[in-house]
């Protein structure tokens, strides 16, 4: 699909820097342009407030690791950052916990179904899987360290403002509206609970949870905020350390096999970027070394991505040799043939 779309847009080697500014601001504007007008995909309407978004919304942003940005588009467009959250409370609670921590207690693979299935716990023995689905990243929440709720909440939403460079607020009325229609997230944290993988009350697990997807960001945040993992987690803007490099690493690897949800191996192969989507519209995809693009548009597909999102993040991939596995033969001998084991 964005593969084929995208046809026309010379393939880039993924070695080497970003280009100039000038020539990315170009790329980030025939981005938005080319994809302002696609109608396809519906705004998510399982959490009432999500509904009344304007599908019109579209946001495009890129930050480099040198601090470098361009953006077009309706970026100054606050949205809650859903599903997004994942990714960030995931460094934060690997950073603290360590590595072999939080594959033990959630994992680290593809469920392979929706990201709210309650089968997939039952499938795998009580197991989560992974910290991008609910029911693991209900689990990672739990996992944060602290004293009681407030606390637990508290370095939430200082660590992922951290990765923002800014202040994150919540969103009230969102907070509100899923925490009414949050029926299932109830139901995958009881089952956690009865498989003994839960921290804490199941409750407050889910109310936390709720409330980090209730924050409210910009497609530039988003890509700030993924810019500061593809520079080993150092925010490129604040310089801020907010995690260490090893676990920029650990959180970059999970993305790419999870990060968009049962689609993750067919973004992988065409776009060749870790990323993470929200059902709000967000997406962050994150060139490690380079920078990050973020991008909000409501209306999604079947799995809860971001229509336009996605297409953009596969425009700006090859325009601007991002994916990770597009390589090119050494400019010192462009034609020569392989030789591995040949005597």
């Amino acid at each position: 699909m964005f593969e084929s779309d995208v046809a026309d847009v010379p393939q880039l080697s993924s070695t080497g820097l970003l280009p100039g500014g000038d020539e990315i601001a170009e790329l980030v504007g025939l981005a938005h342009a080319r994809y302002a007008e696609d109608g396809a995909g519906a705004v998510a309407d399982y959490i009432p407030i999500l509904a009344e978004a304007d599908p019109s919304w579209f946001g495009l942003s890129l930050v480099g690791v040198d601090g470098r940005s361009a953006s077009a588009g309706d970026i100054d467009v606050a949205f809650s950052i859903q599903s997004i959250s994942k990714a960030f409370v995931f460094a934060l609670v690997c950073e603290e916990l360590g590595h072999e921590a939080i594959h033990d207690v959630v994992g680290v693979n593809n469920t392979g179904l929706a990201f709210n299935s309650v089968v997939a716990v039952e499938l795998n023995g009580g197991s989560p899987m992974n910290s991008m689905v609910n029911a693991g990243a209900i689990a990672t929440t739990a996992l944060v360290p602290a004293a009681d709720a407030d606390e637990r909440w508290q370095r939430i939403r200082d660590g992922l403002s951290r990765f923002a460079g800014r202040p994150l607020a919540l969103d009230g009325e969102v907070y509100r509206s899923e925490s009414f229609s949050n029926h299932r997230n109830q139901a995958l944290a009881r089952l956690l609970q009865s498989y003994d993988r839960l921290a804490i009350d199941p409750v407050e697990a889910v109310d936390i949870y709720t409330r980090q997807c209730s924050l409210a960001v910009t497609a530039a945040d988003l890509a700030v905020m993924g810019a500061t993992l593809a520079a080993g987690g150092t925010n490129p803007l604040t310089g801020d350390r907010v995690i260490s490099v090893e676990t920029s690493r650990d959180t970059l690897a999970l993305l790419a096999s999870c990060g968009m949800y049962e689609r993750s191996g067919e973004w992988l192969f065409e776009i060749g970027l870790p990323a993470k989507s929200g059902v709000s519209g967000g997406i962050v995809a994150i060139a490690p070394g380079k920078g990050a693009v973020g991008t909000f548009s409501p209306p999604l597909d079947p799995a809860g991505n971001s229509v336009r999102g996605q297409r953009a993040c596969a425009y700006l991939s090859r325009a601007l040799g991002l994916n990770l596995f597009a390589s090119a033969p050494p400019a010192s001998s462009p034609d020569a043939s392989p030789t591995i084991g040949v005597p």
